[in-house]
């Protein structure tokens, strides 16, 4: 946006900044997507769980719609119309998956039974103001290949227009034609559906040997194979948040358990955790002894094997969908994973490593400011979120905000930036009034910026705000006379809700702005943009 249609702002769009002092970053909306499953807990624990995931969610598909024995629906006691409205008042959709829970009979039967259970779930998505449907049959076969194709047509053909069809898939990675992974036709469902939801787990599985649920070469090749059938924009990696377990001397093992509930485990028992480096995967081994009393060990007394989730391994997996340019990634299931997982998810499914942005306060201003490219790292894994800024960074931040150019020639107004990385963000900022120099025609661009010369910076740049010489300063350490050419920008952003003092009721002006505040304050303003 260039410089002069910002001037030309209402009022209006001012006063918006003014109600908001500190914005609500939107549900990912920038980003790439993401989904999660909800399925277990009660109605009451998806607030919560939706909670903990700190705004990372586009879409959340929860167990409202099972099948019943004949291929029928069935609206499970879950659903929850506050719930609904809820989310959708978050951003969030709310897509209700549509589950056979792996009973073959069910699931041939609801295929046979396609053009009525369509429309049975076109009138429910309608009465109960849902946002689409994820199609979850599992456990059908190649038999039934067509039948499913025609059952996502019939839905995509029923469903009203700008609701979501999504459809959960098997992995493939060795394009397996029989059995329930033939049940999948990618490509025609693909064409019918908003997107698939490639269930990239179960690797290993219960009643077979142990071993990762989702290694990392294996994940790989599921995405590879997917890509010659359907294109990157429809494919939604799915990651698991449980783990599964083999008890050593028992002939089969393999039962399924949340990453929460195994973390525990490994710390009550002092569990022994090895990072498989090819697997890319964590393992842990657990003894349960014969005196253990903890009522909360459910297990028999034994020798475990854990295969599961951490933080290393789904680090490597939201780098695949950055690798593949992937849509995104949905998960099974929401509230099995440990509430730590939100701290770095959104970072690294978005393709941004920064290791010391991971938990800080001002993390989804810091992504947010960098999805629009506004601010960049130090390098590819630091942003420096507690470091200065610098008179140059500010320019060169403003510069790609504003998307402003050089309005005259390149002849400097400065006599200090002559092969400065930030020279030519400098000599555009300067051209169109957004910043000027110290004096004797000096910029001083690795100098630190302070919080009045910001201010002033900024109040160049936000025009129609309401200012009058009654507002009240409501600063101790600033006032017109010592502070003449900054005082009127402080005031004004403070009272049109940008700018904010500490709690002891300073501002400290000649105080240094840090990266990461300058990042809040991109956001306060992001309406002019």
């Amino acid at each position: 946006m260039k410089i002069r249609s910002i001037m030309k702002s209402s009022t209006i769009l001012f006063m918006a900044v003014l109600f908001s002092v500190f914005p609500v970053i939107g549900s990912n909306a920038s980003g790439r997507f993401n989904m999660s499953y909800i399925y277990f807990g009660t109605p009451g624990d998806y607030y919560m769980h939706v909670d903990n995931t700190r705004n990372s969610l586009n879409e959340v598909s929860p167990n409202y719609f099972n099948i019943d024995c004949s291929g029928n629906l069935e609206l499970t006691e879950a659903i929850d119309t506050n719930f609904v409205n809820e989310m959708q008042n978050r951003g969030i959709k709310v897509v209700p998956f549509l589950s056979n829970h792996w009973d073959r009979e069910k699931g041939i039967k609801a295929l046979a039974n396609r053009h009525s259970l369509s429309d049975q779930i076109v009138s429910s998505i309608v009465m109960y103001n849902l946002d689409g449907v994820n199609v979850d049959i599992e456990n059908v076969t190649h038999l039934q290949r067509e039948y499913y194709t025609d059952f996502v047509r019939l839905l995509r053909e029923k469903m009203p227009e700008g609701k979501t069809l999504a459809v959960a898939v098997a992995p493939n990675p060795y394009g397996i034609t029989t059995g329930w992974h033939g049940s999948y036709d990618y490509k025609s469902l693909a064409k019918y559906s908003d997107y698939l939801m490639i269930m990239a787990y179960d690797e290993s599985y219960p009643g077979g040997p142990a071993g990762p649920v989702a290694s990392y070469d294996f994940v790989e090749a599921t995405i590879i194979k997917a890509l010659t059938e359907v294109p990157k924009d429809k494919i939604v990696l799915g990651i698991p948040f449980y783990g599964r377990y083999w008890k050593t001397g028992e002939a089969s093992g393999g039962a399924g358990l949340s990453v929460v509930e195994i973390e525990k485990l490994i710390k009550k028992c002092s569990g022994n955790v090895i990072f498989d480096t090819k697997a890319k995967s964590p393992k842990a081994i657990i003894t349960i002894g014969t005196d253990n009393k903890d009522p909360d060990i459910r297990l028999t007394p034994g020798t475990y094997t854990f295969w599961y989730e951490n933080e290393a391994s789904i680090k490597q997996k939201l780098k695949l969908v950055n690798k593949y340019d992937l849509k995104g990634t949905g998960s099974w299931s929401l509230g099995q994973e440990t509430t730590g997982t939100w701290y770095y998810y959104n970072m690294w499914l978005n393709g941004y490593y920064f290791a010391d942005v991971q938990g800080h306060w001002a993390q989804p201003f810091i992504i947010s400011t960098a999805e629009k490219g506004w601010m960049i790292g130090i390098s590819s894994v630091s942003f420096a979120p507690d470091k200065p800024l610098t008179r140059a960074e500010a320019a060169a931040i403003l510069v790609r905000a504003l998307e402003i150019n050089k309005t005259g020639t390149d002849k400097s107004y400065f006599t200090d930036i002559s092969g400065h990385w930030a020279e030519n963000d400098i000599l555009t900022a300067a051209q169109n009034g957004v910043v000027l120099g110290i004096g004797n025609g000096r910029f001083c661009p690795d100098e630190l910026i302070t919080r009045q010369e910001l201010a002033v910076m900024l109040d160049r740049i936000l025009p129609g705000a309401d200012y009058n010489d009654n507002l009240r300063n409501p600063f101790s350490d600033i006032s017109r006379n010592k502070n003449p050419w900054s005082y009127d920008s402080i005031v004004k952003l403070y009272h049109n809700g940008i700018f904010s003092g500490n709690p002891d009721g300073t501002f400290n002006p000649a105080g240094a702005a840090l990266r990461a505040q300058m990042a809040v304050l991109m956001e306060k303003i992001t309406v002019y943009f």
